[in-house]
């Protein structure tokens, strides 16, 4: 509650942009957003944008194996239990290893645990012994209490390596009691056989240790977090299985239903319950239904599409069935720190309690919802509008159960008419021309399973879905209208029928319903159906309107989080009034310190040497970096059609003066002087160019070290051709800076770049002083390695792509301020990283250990010529029931 460690991760913006921070953004600050970053570093040319995890430390002590720690940065609480708390009351196991047990509190892998508060939050864990427990009592030596006899523990193989002083300190006993270690399962032994990573059966295999304390170093101080504290509740809750036939996918189609049934027999049948769905195959209610199992049987009509025609009806049989009572005490004992994990059954139940309402509201994807009126509707460009909406999940903390809300925020498609729509995306007129290939593509693409309703029959608004664009004109189509194969034309149809006039016929038409028999329906006779989310890929333009529509100040952003919930009135909300849940409608307070700025250090060799950052700010004026890269020989290449050569000539120079200036050896004269290229032939010219500079540098036995890509402020794809061509065919350093960086000519933007380009060649900006001096807390001790890892998954609609996978990992020691990385394609939004550790058959050496943790600590040691004795290890987990489990992988 105390301390909260940020974890800066940079990461590719999603399409859909969900902005939002999980726990907790800060509310007190008066510091703009846009000035909160390092003058130096804070400006990333290639990718703007940054996201913000939260980070839970968790610690890990085998006495076998180097110090491991895990810091896990999914967007869940930290654990609310008080370190050294235990779970149950010690009960004496008989073992067959006679040293006893010490007081103290949990170890982080028991199966039985000891009552009572203990004295540590972590132990050692001995090598390769069977199950044992361990009891904690407020005594040592004894189970709960202190006045039970000691419960017997395996004897440690191998001394225990000594805790670093900081950690000793947070300690009342010195000897904590063994605990159990983590079990190898029997996936490990076929491992070598298919080639995969061993994976700990269930995520209970891993128990992860109480933090030993809480930090002390600082200014205190009280802000305000966007947690809304929430009464637990003490209804009786139960869970039913919903079948409904015949089975629809659509989850809208699925409530519907459930509110119907609930209508017509929440008295009769239901006993006054109101029951909360999931929209699936979940139903709970707080308190038992009056039968164990019924049928029901529910007829939908369809919307009226006011042609005064009878409605479709739609039957369903609904059959529902008790299955589970939901346990709130384990909830209450987690919340009080009696248990050790949060039940997440009773957390799911409670947060569909709390969506019940707002689903029925607002349009829900995700965690969030969105309406037109929560908020002003944005232009994004190219036919789309951001709506406003909120993010909502119930959360245990240390200070209770709480509410998170933030506002958020996504793109729609705008509700315009289709021809409206087509010249927004085109950028062009297109009511007195006809289109061209490439334009009817684009439109079509862009138009695919998209919703419109027809204008052309009065009130009578029926939908459809687009399933395409046909390739001829309106007054070219035809369709038979009868069995004798009589046609009629478009054209003719809808004069005859409708009494309406085409005036576009030079336009395609839209098809809707199936391939096979596809419906035929002009394009000015249409008009997008409101509410639809745009799912696919954003660009630069429309994700910088949506950035500039949702960043806030601290103060504006506190004041929309509280208009939200009260605009939510959840106090008057039927669901969690049934169910007996109680939301606050204040800000939470939480103790926070401010942390004193770290000093930089730079080379001795600059005017100064080293400063102190203040209010998150430095800059590079009269300092060289502590280790300059080396780039002998670069070239660039201009994809911006509106930058003239002599200004890329004179940027180029600039930029090279300043990466000189700064600390690098770098040569001022490209090998070739910079080269325009079209950007639809990115690789062509790539290669082209690069081809001549090896013929230059090939016989000095040279490489080419650097190329500068120049790029449209409004790139596309571009940014990602080039470095697919760079890093993956011709293997060599890039640095892409955009137009408006390039008509600058500003030192600010060179010194920016400059410092990218450094670490990507292998140099060091700046370390920490205190790393020099051996001062930070379990990483100058020994030698300490850090990895993070985190797992990228496609775009919404993109269903065959692969996720990428990343882990990176510092090179040097104690500075870790180099880091390499390995990045590996993996199955379709597959979260847990697969090639983090494999076993493969070797036909000479038989099982063989492989993978990219294994990579990474062979390139540490020969980087430093030092084994790695600690690890420290941070996982991105964007779902919080992936979280254990991802952690548990890396660490088996």
């Amino acid at each position: 509650r105390e301390s909260v460690m940020w974890a800066p991760r940079s990461t590719p913006l999603s399409s859909h942009f969900h902005h939002h921070q999980r726990f907790p953004p800060l509310l007190s600050s008066s510091i703009p957003p846009k000035q909160s970053r390092s003058q130096s570093e804070a400006v990333p040319t290639d990718r703007p944008i940054q996201q913000r995890g939260e980070a839970r430390l968790l610690l890990f002590f085998p006495p076998h194996l180097p110090k491991i720690y895990f810091c896990s940065t999914a967007a869940a609480s930290s654990s609310p239990r008080p370190a050294g708390m235990g779970s149950r009351r010690g009960r004496p196991q008989q073992q067959q290893y006679p040293p006893p047990a010490r007081g103290g509190g949990r170890g982080p892998i028991p199966q039985q645990q000891g009552g009572g508060r203990g004295t540590q939050g972590f132990t050692a864990a001995p090598p390769q012994h069977p199950r044992h427990d361990a009891a904690a009592g407020r005594g040592r030596g004894r189970a709960a209490r202190g006045d039970g006899p000691s419960s017997p523990a395996p004897a440690a193989a191998g001394p225990l390596g000594r805790l670093p002083p900081e950690l000793r300190q947070a300690m009342e006993d010195p000897s904590p009691p063994p605990a159990q270690p983590v079990p190898v399962p029997a996936q490990a032994e076929a491992a070598a056989a298919t080639g995969q990573a061993a994976i700990p059966a269930s995520s209970k295999a891993i128990r992860f240790p109480l933090r030993p304390g809480k930090g002390s170093a600082g200014t205190r101080c009280l802000v305000k977090a966007n947690h809304f504290i929430a009464q637990l509740p003490d209804k009786d809750l139960h869970h039913y299985h919903v079948s409904i036939t015949p089975e629809v996918t659509s989850r809208v189609v699925n409530r519907a239903v459930i509110h119907e049934l609930v209508n017509l027999h929440r008295a009769a049948y239901l006993g006054g319950r109101l029951p909360a769905y999931d929209g699936r195959k979940s139903l709970y209610t707080a308190g038992p239904l009056p039968f164990a199992s019924k049928e029901f049987q529910i007829t939908l009509l369809d919307d009226d599409d006011g042609s005064g025609a009878q409605r479709r009806q739609r039957n369903f049989k609904v059959v529902i069935k008790f299955a589970a009572r939901a346990d709130l005490h384990r909830l209450g004992m987690f919340l009080a720190g009696r248990h050790a994990e949060a039940p997440q059954e009773a957390l799911q139940v409670l947060d569909i309690v709390l969506r019940e309402l707002p689903s029925a509201r607002y349009a829900p994807f995700g965690r969030s919802f969105f309406s037109p009126d929560l908020g002003r509707r944005q232009p994004l460009g190219d036919g789309l509008e951001s709506w406003r909406g909120f993010y909502q999940s119930i959360r245990p903390t240390q200070m209770g159960l709480s509410l998170n809300i933030d506002m958020s925020a996504t793109a729609f498609i705008e509700p315009l008419p289709v021809i409206d729509y087509a010249a927004q995306l085109l950028r062009s007129d297109i009511h007195s021309r006809p289109l061209s290939d490439a334009e009817r593509v684009k439109i079509k693409k862009a138009l695919r399973g998209v919703k419109v309703e027809v204008t052309h029959r009065g009130n009578m608004r029926r939908k459809y879905r687009i399933s395409g664009l046909t390739t001829q004109a309106t007054r070219e189509l035809t369709f038979p209208v009868d069995e004798g194969g009589t046609v009629k034309s478009v054209v003719q149809y809808f004069q005859e029928t409708y009494g309406f006039a085409i005036q576009h016929t030079y336009l395609p038409c839209l098809q809707v319903g199936n391939q096979q028999r596809p419906n035929y329906l002009p394009m000015e006779v249409c008009k997008i159906v409101e509410g639809q989310r745009y799912s696919k890929r954003l660009n630069q333009n429309q994700i910088r309107a949506l950035l500039d529509e949702t960043c806030q100040y601290p103060r504006d952003r506190e004041r929309d989080i509280t208009q939200m919930v009260k605009h939510n009135a959840y106090q008057e909300d039927p669901y969690a009034k049934e169910f007996g849940i109680k939301i606050s409608d204040r800000l939470a307070s939480v103790d926070a310190r401010i942390l004193p700025a770290p000093r930089l250090k730079y080379n001795e060799t600059g005017r100064e040497k080293d400063c102190l950052p203040r209010v998150g700010q430095w800059n590079m004026m009269n300092k060289k970096m502590v280790n300059g890269g080396k780039v002998r020989s670069w070239m660039c290449v201009n994809f911006a059609r509106n930058v003239p050569d002599k200004l890329a000539r004179d940027f180029c120079h600039q930029l090279a003066q300043m990466c000189q200036d700064s600390g690098m050896d770098f040569a001022l004269e490209p090998v070739l002087p910079p080269m325009s290229a079209r950007p639809d032939q990115v690789e062509r010219a790539l290669k082209a160019r690069y081809h001549e500079a090896m013929n230059i540098l090939g016989p000095q036995r040279r490489e080419l070290d650097l190329l500068i890509g120049i790029l449209p402020d409004n790139n596309g794809s571009l940014y990602g051709d080039l470095k697919r061509v760079c890093e993956i065919d011709l293997g060599i350093v890039s640095q892409c800076c955009c137009t408006k960086q390039v008509f600058k000519l500003n030192k600010q933007i060179y010194a920016n770049i400059a410092l990218k380009i450094n670490v990507k060649v292998g140099g060091r900006n700046t370390v920490l002083v205190d790393a020099l001096s051996r001062r930070i807390p379990l990483v100058t001790d020994r030698p300490t390695i850090i990895f993070g890892a985190d797992v990228t998954h496609p775009h919404p609609g993109e269903d065959s792509s692969p996720s990428i996978a990343a882990v990176v990992a510092s090179q040097d020691w104690p500075e870790v301020t180099r880091y390499a990385g390995l990045v590996s394609a993996q199955a379709h939004r597959q979260e847990l990283i697969e090639d983090l550790y494999k076993v493969r058959q070797d036909p000479q050496k038989g099982p063989v250990s492989s993978g990219m943790i294994r990579e990474l600590l062979i390139s540490f040691k020969k980087s430093t010529g030092e084994k790695p004795q600690r690890i420290i290890f941070y996982r991105f987990v964007h779902a919080q029931s992936e979280n254990t489990r991802s952690c548990a992988v890396c660490f088996h």
